[in-house]
């Protein structure tokens, strides 16, 4: 029964946060991008609306269901996903996967299932909120290193090697693209130096499966077959689907497998992947081509040059590697401002703002997409430059 002192408790703390997020700026909407021109979503590859794909996903919902009905452990485990998890290890090189409903719930099980007491993690300093949130809830001990900086993470590395209170067992967790500065970590250096250590290296592949030639930065760095290296990465984004995945190389990678599904909660406890998203992103797989990839970084870089020809945007373009693109903004108050704007001339993109940015610069980010055709995409980027000159001037 709810008491009049837990209401009036509970609603003064709803009202302050509300309060505090208005102050803070930090007031987000679940905006629509329909109808607008798409700078921000993570379709890099344009495949959710592939007829091939879409017509997948209804094939599977016709002779499936809307469902999986139950866990992978229980009963919610059909062919599509054993399809799926052989043409994702083929596609990446890898030797085994195990398909979760989302990347953000693959790498809390991932993180989880190797947690405890006796390990330790080391995650760069960029690292997403689910990386984050995995090695908090994972119970090992975990510390930050200096984003992308080797020296930093070796010496890490070696303090835990030397302290009579180290941790046996030590996990490194980095992304191959980091979605707010646009880079990519060093992934053949950190699997060397992860290698020289005895410590196991998780790349979370969220912005690069299907999305950078080759199809996978651990694959392009010659880690497909490293046994010391676990590799995650999310349905979502250039396949255009839905679900995540852990994918396992080597010859410990069966046994890798079999330890994630009796241990990773979020694949024991969880209802499986729906059999039209996984249907719908074997289908995305098949079609993300290098042809497709190469459109996808050719449209990149059209961004990247437009926005850093224009003489008030110079020195403010990162030096991207992948799809997304971004511009540093003078102030919170200025992007919000340029969004807006942009949402009402036809054009969506992304603007992130601290807290959610981990130097505390507020940006427009503008993703790629390898369907657009250039000389829209060129006219969408210029209207995206004279908007900031003007919120600006």
């Amino acid at each position: 029964m709810r008491t009049r002192a837990t209401a009036t408790s509970w609603d003064a703390w709803l009202s302050t946060r509300a309060a505090v997020r208005t102050a803070r700026e930090m007031q987000r909407s679940d905006n629509s991008r329909e109808a607008l021109f798409d700078l921000a979503s993570n379709d890099y590859l344009g495949l959710s609306s592939h007829p091939r794909v879409r017509h997948a996903a209804v094939n599977a919902v016709c002779s499936i269901g809307t469902g999986a009905t139950a866990s992978r452990v229980a009963s919610g485990t059909w062919g599509i996903h054993r399809d799926l998890e052989a043409a994702l290890s083929r596609y990446t090189g890898r030797s085994r996967a195990l398909v979760f409903s989302s990347g953000y719930t693959a790498n809390l099980g991932v993180l989880g299932a190797l947690g405890g007491p006796g390990s330790l993690m080391l995650l760069d300093a960029h690292a997403h909120a689910s990386l984050i949130d995995g090695a908090r809830l994972s119970g090992a001990a975990t510390s930050n290193f200096e984003h992308n900086d080797l020296d930093d993470l070796n010496a890490a590395l070696r303090a835990n090697a030397e302290s009579t209170a180290g941790k046996p067992r030590v996990l490194v967790v980095v992304e191959s693209l980091y979605s707010v500065l646009g880079d990519a970590a060093p992934l053949q250096p950190l699997a060397e130096l992860c290698s020289h250590h005895g410590a196991l290296l998780l790349i979370d592949e969220a912005h690069s499966l299907a999305a950078v030639p080759g199809g996978s930065a651990a694959n392009a760095a010659g880690l497909a077959q490293a046994e010391h290296v676990l590799v995650t990465a999310t349905l979502s984004k250039a396949l255009g689907a839905q679900g995540g995945a852990v994918l396992l190389g080597g010859a410990q990678a069966s046994l890798w497998r079999e330890h994630l599904l009796n241990t990773a909660r979020t694949f024991i406890f969880d209802t499986a992947l729906a059999p039209a998203a996984a249907a719908a992103a074997h289908a995305a797989l098949q079609l993300a081509t290098e042809e497709r990839i190469t459109g996808l970084g050719a449209n990149a870089l059209m961004i990247r040059r437009l926005l850093s020809n224009e003489e008030h945007l110079a020195g403010r373009v990162e030096d991207a590697a992948g799809a997304v693109q971004s511009v540093r903004m003078k102030s919170p108050q200025q992007a919000i401002l340029a969004a807006a704007l942009l949402r009402e001339r036809g054009i969506a993109v992304s603007c992130f703002r601290p807290p959610s940015v981990p130097d505390g610069i507020s940006r427009l980010r503008l993703t790629a997409h390898a369907h657009q055709h250039p000389a829209e995409l060129a006219g969408a980027v210029q209207a995206v430059a004279r908007t900031i000159g003007e919120v600006e001037s």
